[in-house]
């Protein structure tokens, strides 16, 4: 079990980092294409860093900590916030790859904006996870 826990929170680390990555990435992206005049050729790292390295993680996140409260039985009400705070990861990591398509399709209003609001959710989101977490060991039911 002390393998699954390690997996559950390298996995949530790259994830986190992730998430929090990839509003710079889009932006930095963003002013590249609008800089690139008439040359639209659209820069792959966004598309290959959320292929190859957002998404995975999240799966590998959510995939162990799914295995870790089944194995280990556990609920109570802090499981039930802390899944609600997961659901607003999994929203913004779904934003962030809407927002890669819009930019490779040349659509370029508002994705400033919605990456921002991403972000913001992507961070609540695992501040939430962070301190419910941390809160655990007080014997929440």
């Amino acid at each position: 079990m002390p393998w699954l826990k390690l997996l559950h929170i390298a996995s949530l680390v790259v994830w986190c980092g992730s998430l929090l990555y990839l509003p710079a990435l889009l932006s930095y992206t963003l002013q590249l294409r609008k800089d690139a005049g008439f040359a639209q050729g659209s820069p792959p790292m966004p598309r290959f860093f959320y292929i190859s390295v957002a998404t995975p993680a999240a799966l590998i996140a959510i995939f162990s900590g799914t295995l870790l409260f089944i194995l280990h039985g556990l609920v109570g009400g802090w499981l039930v916030l802390k899944l609600g705070a997961v659901v607003a990861m999994v929203a913004a990591h779904g934003a962030y790859g809407w927002l890669i398509l819009r930019l490779e399709m040349g659509v370029y209003k508002g994705v400033k904006t919605a990456s921002i609001l991403a972000f913001l959710v992507a961070l609540a989101g695992i501040l939430c996870v962070l301190g419910l977490v941390l809160a655990k060991p007080l014997d929440w039911s």
